[in-house]
């Protein structure tokens, strides 16, 4: 398989974590989001949204958005399970995810805070505090799911799930814009509890063939 990301893409981390925890090998190659690399030949041609990350499977099958990723990826390669098999707790799962990937990205990623920049003139300041605003939000909101369950190690169970793949990178992603991550005691128990395990650590934007401090 190869994976088309970017270091810094909060997405393509969710994918190189599900990779990672399941120990599936992979050829990395790199997309320079920073650089426009995704809107440019050969890469847009590959890849319909012009986005990442975009994963090729050894028969040339070429899959796009991070969740729908992961999620065939736990279809194909069961073992360790990402999704429980009970629907209630499935349910609960893809919600945690979903407050990261619909609630918190949508507003917060790279093509956004340009446009908020280069198109409507909004100050680094301002889009600084528009990124910290939407973050705060989500993660608050992602407390209180957490803390309506029973205590678990990780955000759903004893093991990492969906949800701990979506949101470790926006915890990465919040410390980066130097968001507020006080009283969230939960939810940072679950990320301090992904970044013990080595496949996280493994995925992390550091430990990128291409990464740039």
């Amino acid at each position: 398989m190869k994976l088309y990301n970017y270091f810094r893409s909060s997405a393509s981390f969710r994918v190189r974590i599900a990779l990672e925890l399941k120990g599936l090998a992979y050829t990395y190659v790199p997309v320079h989001l920073a650089r426009g690399e995704h809107r440019e030949a050969p890469y847009a041609a590959l890849a319909p949204e012009q986005l990442v990350p975009l994963l090729e499977l050894d028969d040339g099958t070429r899959l796009s958005q991070s969740m729908a990723i992961i999620e065939f990826l736990d279809e194909t390669h069961p073992a360790p399970p990402l999704l429980p098999a009970e629907p209630r707790a499935r349910a609960r799962v893809r919600a945690l995810a979903q407050i990261v990937a619909c609630e918190i990205h949508p507003l917060n990623n790279l093509r956004v805070l340009k446009y908020l920049n280069r198109e409507l003139g909004v100050s680094e300041d301002a889009k600084n505090t528009w990124y910290r605003h939407w973050v705060r939000l989500g993660l608050e909101a992602f407390e209180r799911q957490l803390a309506a369950q029973p205590a678990t190690r990780y955000c759903a169970g004893d093991a990492p799930t969906l949800a701990d793949c979506l949101l470790v990178p926006q915890i990465f992603n919040a410390r980066r814009f130097d968001c507020d991550l006080g009283g969230l005691p939960r939810t940072m128990a679950a990320f301090d509890a992904c970044m013990a395990l080595d496949a996280f650590q493994r995925a992390q934007p550091s430990a990128c063939p291409d990464f740039e401090a």
